[in-house]
């Protein structure tokens, strides 16, 4: 097998602490707790009414009306992956893409 290098261009999060590497990081280093009251669905039957929820999001900012076509879980991945882009200054036009 053969090993190759990787290197780290750029960071994106969403996370229940922070939609964005800065808030998240802010909140890790000041001790804030993402839990919270479950709201995404009617927990009453359950025994546990609290979760990690990521909070305030919307993910019409990165996606447009598309996201409506699209699940959460999704709408997460491509948020922190459009942060991370924008965070590495890649200039993509002056790049090899085979290589990124």
């Amino acid at each position: 097998m053969k090993l190759r290098r990787v290197v780290v261009t750029g960071l994106g999060a969403v996370s229940p602490i922070g939609n964005n590497v800065p808030a998240l990081w802010e909140n890790a280093v000041n001790g804030v707790s993402g839990a919270g009251p479950i709201t995404h669905f009617d927990s009453y039957l359950f025994k546990t009414q609290f979760a990690c929820e990521v909070k305030d999001f919307d993910p019409t900012v990165c996606m447009g009306r598309e996201s409506r076509k699209f699940d959460v879980d999704t709408h997460f991945g491509v948020a922190s992956a459009v942060e991370a882009i924008n965070d590495s200054g890649l200039q993509f036009e002056q790049e090899d893409c085979n290589r990124i």
